[in-house]
């Protein structure tokens, strides 16, 4: 029996769900634990290097590590790029959507006339970011909850629209018919990509993920990955990537705002799909394009 570790929310579970069913077909016998991400849970615990922690896997590297669970499924991009001590990457799904899309409460007229006022909603700081650099006379309001109650909210509430990953409303089929989908917008790193991770030590259930992992999905991820680790950035860095196979060779495009939207590094290259320093060397160069003073105004903001 393989225990899977998931959250509870709806997404979560799809994406869990997706995993037993694979492992099945591989004729593995996979159950679904479910893990509480609660604020009684010991955060002090030395798990991480640097001090990098997920929001949204803290719990579930916990319960791996106890040997409570014996693989977590997350959505890749809220994964740190530092893991905890212990926890490997075991499988990266093939990728769905990375793009983000507008969900507006009424028309989308607004989004023609740059001098309007509107009011957005997103908790994510790259989204705020790249929308205020496009749209600078809008407003940003947090947007939080799962993604039934951000959709809810955004009927509720007083908002033109509020953004939200294609991918997560796609797989639990809750994409409204009026979403526009953001092409000029680039994801978060990693972003519609499906990681599965398990202990080190078990080779075990490491071997058992081995023929669910997409090598195309696996090595652009981890080229967006390599990209924001070396720019030190985390969930409230407005930082972007994406990579895309072009026949032989790769096109990756990245960028990094400030907190306001009002400063904007971006980077494109065409790197060799053998290039395993590539998400390294080109964050490198975007910090001599002024990125690194976009970092030193966002830290010194914190």
């Amino acid at each position: 029996m393989i225990r899977i570790g998931t959250r509870d929310s709806q997404l979560a579970v799809w994406q869990a769900n997706k995993v037993k069913q694979l492992l099945e077909v591989q004729g593995h016998r996979p159950e679904l634990v479910f893990v509480k991400s609660e604020g009684d849970i010991d955060l002090q615990t030395p798990l991480y290097e640097l001090g990098v922690q997920g929001i949204f896997t803290k719990a579930l590297d916990i319960a791996l590590l106890n040997k409570e669970i014996d693989m977590a499924v997350h959505s890749m991009k809220d994964v740190p790029t530092v893991p905890a001590k212990g926890i490997v990457q075991a499988a990266v799904l093939p990728r769905a959507s990375y793009k983000d899309i507008l969900v507006p409460k009424n028309g989308i007229a607004f989004l023609d006339d740059h001098h309007s006022s509107a009011v957005i909603a997103t908790s994510s700081t790259r989204r705020r970011a790249q929308w205020l650099n496009k749209y600078p006379n809008h407003r940003i309001e947090n947007l939080r909850g799962n993604v039934n109650t951000r959709l809810r909210k955004v009927k509720e509430d007083n908002w033109d629209g509020a953004i939200f990953a294609a991918a997560g409303l796609e797989r639990i089929e809750l994409r409204p018919g009026n979403a526009i989908e953001l092409d000029w917008m680039l994801p978060a790193p990693a972003q519609g990509a499906i990681m599965i991770v398990c202990r080190e030590e078990d080779k075990q259930v490491f071997d058992a993920c081995n023929p669910l992992n997409d090598i195309t999905t696996a090595l652009c991820t981890k080229i967006e990955r390599d990209f924001l680790r070396a720019l030190l950035g985390g969930c409230t860095t407005p930082i972007s990537a994406l990579a895309e196979i072009a026949g032989e060779t790769i096109n990756f495009r990245g960028n990094i705002l400030s907190l306001d939207g009002k400063k904007k590094a971006a980077i494109s290259k065409t790197i060799q799909k053998n290039d395993v320093d590539a998400g390294k060397t080109i964050a490198e160069e975007l910090l001599r394009m002024g990125g690194k003073e976009i970092l030193e105004t966002i830290r010194n903001a914190k």
